[in-house]
């Protein structure tokens, strides 16, 4: 009996006990810092969860593992802007700021694949969206759209096109249109303009705009825009609010379906998303940037 009653413990301890793998689980950090001095604008993520974040002073660019929160460097930048990025098929595409340029790299090995002058006056090529066969890229300082046809397997073309605006977008003094993303129908592209927090529906193929009907509403200083569904997620960067807005199918017409806000931000200037939770980079615009200036990444949850 007394046998009988050692053996019935013992399994009762084995039964009870918790995997010995359990520290092998990845942690997901909800936060986590990018390189003291490299005062981020862009992200993206890629399937496998690794996000990618641009240099806004020397263009480098910084590549994570959302796992671990750790990262490297793997391309230290042209000494211009890295600023709105996405990445697909392992490529990685950059808006390149005040250097009037987009580049696209190589996301495992950072080796840029192409170059393209996108302007050669003053400019502000702010960020980029990848739809199925082409990327379209901003520019805060010109009333234009860059786009960049991919071709099958998502070949490169030779140069970019021009696309000018059009219709009910006008462009005042200060930062102008920034964020880019699809409608929910997929036939046209979405962009917020900062200074006038107005967002607007854009044809693909002609520019030709009109305003998005928000009601009163506005969503003044909006910078990176993300698309799920039917909700447009708005980061408001000075405000630092993050704003979902609630589309019908053609983004005619969008109601405010949630606002949230962080003690952790600091003038988070775009999105990205990965399994329950949206990342954002502090861009920190507020603050001097030195070679010493720390600056991190938080994560909220998706939903």
């Amino acid at each position: 009996m007394r046998v009988a009653a050692f053996v019935a413990g013992l399994l009762a301890v084995l039964v009870a006990a918790p995997p010995a793998v359990a520290s092998a689980t990845p942690t997901y950090p909800t936060s986590f810092p990018l390189p003291a001095g490299f005062p981020p604008e862009g992200v993206a993520v890629d399937e496998g969860g690794s996000a990618y974040f641009g240099s806004r002073s020397s263009g480098a660019i910084y590549k994570v593992d959302l796992r671990s929160g750790q990262g490297r460097i793997i391309n230290e930048g042209p000494g211009t802007p890295s600023l709105g990025l996405k990445v697909k098929r392992n490529r990685l595409f950059v808006a390149g700021g005040t250097a009037g340029n987009a580049r696209v790299l190589d996301a495992r090995t950072g080796k840029v694949l192409k170059s393209y002058t996108l302007a050669t006056g003053a400019s502000f090529v702010n960020d980029v969206v990848l739809t199925r066969d082409a990327a379209y890229f901003t520019d805060s300082t010109n009333p234009v759209l860059y786009k960049l046809d991919l071709g099958r397997w998502g070949r490169l073309p030779a140069e970019a096109q021009k696309i000018p605006l059009t219709g009910d977008l006008v462009y005042t003094t200060g930062i102008n249109v920034n964020g880019i993303a699809q409608t929910p129908d997929g036939k046209a592209l979405l962009l917020v303009q900062s200074n006038t927090g107005k967002l607007f529906r854009v044809d693909k193929k002609t520019g030709a705009t009109k305003q998005v009907d928000l009601g009163t509403e506005l969503l003044t200083n909006g910078d990176g825009l993300l698309l799920e569904g039917r909700r447009l997620v708005v980061v408001q960067n000075f405000l630092n609010t993050v704003t979902w807005v609630k589309l019908d199918r053609r983004a005619t017409k969008g109601t405010i379906d949630r606002k949230v806000t962080d003690p952790r931000f600091d003038v988070p200037t775009t999105v990205a998303a990965f399994r329950d939770r949206l990342y954002l980079p502090n861009g920190r615009f507020n603050t001097p940037p030195t070679p010493t200036t720390p600056y991190d990444v938080v994560a909220i949850d998706r939903h």
